[in-house]
């Protein structure tokens, strides 16, 4: 906990907000704006509405800690201000995504994962911020939080003017889209706050929800993570339900359809920080060929990854769903027999189903 002393009342704290942004600059965050650490009643009403309804799955730290994730100052003691910071994240190279799922035999992988883990970028550079501001006042309360713990970012964001929540759930900026990953400091430096944008600019739109694979958006800003790709592929630890995989198509690690529909995408930003290039290819590659890879090529190729998080069994079932959708050519139907047996029940169990679905496209029809 920060003690304020003679020297802090005498200080100048908008100097020091204005210097705390240029910092983040420098240390390649594209914007950084400064909230309150009173996220205000709605957003935990919101909260609460959203975990009754068990739009949340199987994602048990959702609600592990109960209304702290609505109340940053019980969350960290002391908090006053929360320091929200955006950095664009959308490899300039890669494949087109359109173009990648067109194409059935491809595998999609969501933008953000086709680099090296956010976690680990945003996370070890907002320490970097916090010892620099550390250098300027001394010895301070803070703490980073990136996707890492219960913080509700974007709320945060949007209470400090970074953007406003769109109607898929996800942070819009007007000049920038939404390819970008959240970071917040907690501090306890009585900074000023920046004001929130005066209005959400979605409309009368509906894009993002009218595009959904599987109906996951089930009300404007409201999305129910039980239906939602990102979650089937990233988060459900177990068997994809039958139902939502021939909807899947070819996406195996989440999903941007809701982004890459929206209209204010089209100014959206390409990464500029090296660590989210693409790596060994994954903006386009073959089904078949990822499918193909060993346990041990999986943890070499994909170390330092989101992907890398799912782990190797869980990466299996989800190409499998992809191979099942993809079309039945030679290479896709080797891929799935060379697996018909492998030593994960969860694997087989969703190359047998991929299998069945081939099978069940080629059946000719009955006679009338």
């Amino acid at each position: 906990m920060h003690e304020v002393t003679q020297s802090d009342a005498e200080r100048d704290w908008a100097a020091l907000a204005a210097d705390i942004k240029r910092w983040a600059a420098e240390l390649g965050f594209d914007a950084a704006v400064i909230g309150d650490a009173d996220l205000g009643p709605a957003a935990e009403q919101n909260l609460q509405a959203w975990l009754a309804a068990g739009n949340h799955g199987e994602m048990d730290y959702m609600a592990a800690h109960g209304t702290k994730r609505a109340r940053p100052a019980e969350l960290v003691p002391g908090t006053r201000r929360l320091i929200s910071l955006r950095m664009n994240y959308r490899p300039p190279k890669a494949r087109d995504s359109e173009a990648v799922l067109a194409d059935g035999e491809a595998a999609f992988v969501s933008r953000y994962a086709l680099g090296r883990d956010y976690h680990k970028v945003l996370r070890n550079r907002l320490q970097k911020l916090a010892e620099r501001i550390e250098k300027a006042v001394g010895t301070f309360g803070y703490r980073p939080f990136v996707d890492s713990a219960p913080v509700m970012e974007v709320e945060a964001a949007v209470r400090a003017g970074l953007g406003w929540r769109g109607k898929h759930s996800l942070l819009l900026n007007r000049e920038h889209g939404s390819f970008f990953f959240l970071g917040e400091l907690f501090t306890d430096l009585p900074l000023p706050l920046d004001p929130p944008l005066p209005q959400e600019h979605c409309g009368r739109c509906t894009k993002c929800i009218d595009i959904c694979p599987t109906q996951a958006i089930v009300a404007p800003y409201r999305v129910d993570a039980r239906r939602c790709v990102s979650y089937l592929t990233i988060e459900l630890k177990g068997a994809i339900p039958v139902e939502f995989r021939p909807l899947i198509g070819n996406r195996v690690y989440g999903c941007d359809d809701c982004q890459l529909v929206c209209p204010w995408n089209r100014f959206a930003v390409d990464a500029t920080e090296s660590d989210f290039a693409v790596r060994n290819g994954l903006d386009d590659v073959s089904l078949a060929e990822v499918f193909g890879w060993t346990e041990a090529e999986f943890m070499q190729k994909l170390a330092g990854t989101a992907i890398y998080r799912i782990g190797y069994e869980r990466w299996l079932r989800n190409i499998a769903v992809g191979l099942g959708n993809a079309p039945g050519t030679p290479a896709v139907l080797a891929a799935l027999h060379a697996r018909r047996d492998d030593p994960s029940d969860l694997v087989r169990e969703h190359v047998a189903w991929a299998l069945a679905q081939h099978a069940e496209r080629t059946r000719p029809a009955p006679n009338k």
